[in-house]
């Protein structure tokens, strides 16, 4: 009898104890149960946001645990930034914008509209804030080009005789960032290439290379691109062509090229970003062995080409680019 006791007794504090583990598991029944209430309504923690310098912070509380939503619009640029989650608090550690954006194009210095969504409890709340400052390119980021100047006379430019070409700079509402953007587009049916631009390092206070590091896996390149699935596809293709013995010219038979090739398959624009280390050499589209030491030495690029290639037998071809920036040690945020 006081065998069958003990065992009832361990067992019964065994259950006791994952009653009590379970127990802060998870909202509770009342909490599940209860009518939604917010106890601290949804606000920003400033009204105008130099995002230069600092962040902006929303915040909200509530009674229990919900999925919201908020959406960040600008009033001119129409961009958006969406940030969600699943919680009772909104604060600093789930809901701090830095100024980038979820949909292009990227913000401007205007006015924002956010509004908090809680679709389960059908309730939304909105609240204001001015952008003063927009978020900068990260600290040592090398532009390349964001085409605000037109195309730099100090550029090679090779476009092609085709039919309905629209190789040219364009200002209009397409543009992710700043006012204007590179329009690429054409039909050439005897050939891929529809046109291209070599960015000369020279062309950048005379250098003969870029002023990249040495290290390959410290440098990332990156690019906006506009598809439009609409046309025939483009194939946007960079190359990189390194001057390893300093004389001012790239041979690329004894020195290294490196191509980085994009299906361009989707429609707006989207941030392309590679690590410089990873971008192979590339021989009729496939991978092959560079010509020269072998090695990638983003400090002796000389010169960076863009070609917009597509099938000479499909027709018309269009894409957009913007905002082509090496950055250091991490992709680009935007």
């Amino acid at each position: 009898m006081k065998k069958t006791l003990l065992i009832i007794s361990f067992i019964s504090v065994g259950l006791s104890a994952c009653r009590k583990e379970n127990a802060f598991e998870g909202p509770s029944i009342n909490e599940i149960n209860s009518k939604f209430t917010i106890l601290e309504p949804f606000k920003v923690n400033k009204t105008s946001a130099d995002f230069e310098t600092s962040n902006a912070i929303f915040t909200a509380r509530f009674n229990k645990i919900v999925s919201w939503k908020i959406t960040i619009k600008g009033s001119i640029s129409k961009a958006t930034k969406i940030i969600t989650g699943e919680s009772k608090v909104i604060d600093a550690t789930n809901a701090t914008w830095n100024g980038s954006t979820s949909i292009f194009p990227l913000f401007k210095t205007e006015n924002c509209t956010a509004t908090l969504l809680i679709a389960s409890e059908n309730d939304s709340a909105s609240t204001t804030l001015a952008i003063s400052k927009t978020k900068p390119l990260p600290t040592g980021a090398r532009m390349i080009a964001n085409f605000e100047n037109g195309l730099d006379p100090n550029w090679t430019k090779f476009f092609q005789s085709g039919a309905a070409m629209e190789c040219i700079v364009k200002s209009d509402n397409f543009a992710p960032e700043g006012n204007k953007y590179l329009n690429m587009g054409g039909t050439v049916n005897w050939d891929w290439l529809i046109g291209l631009v070599d960015f000369n390092a020279r062309a950048y206070q005379n250098n003969v290379t870029f002023p990249f590091s040495t290290n390959p896996e410290n440098e990332y390149f990156n690019v906006l691109i506009y598809g439009d699935p609409s046309t025939n596809l483009t194939k946007a293709l960079f190359q990189f062509k390194e001057d390893e013995n300093g004389d001012g010219v790239f041979d690329g038979t004894k020195e290294d090229e490196y191509d980085y090739s994009i299906d361009v398959t989707w429609t707006g624009w989207r941030l392309v970003s590679v690590k410089y280390a990873d971008i192979v050499t590339l021989v009729n589209g496939n991978p092959a062995s560079p010509n020269g030491n072998k090695q990638h030495n983003p400090d002796k690029i000389s010169k960076i080409s863009f070609l917009q290639l597509a099938d000479p037998n499909l027709g018309f071809a269009r894409c957009k680019i913007d905002l082509i920036t090496f950055t250091q040690n991490t992709a680009i945020d935007l």
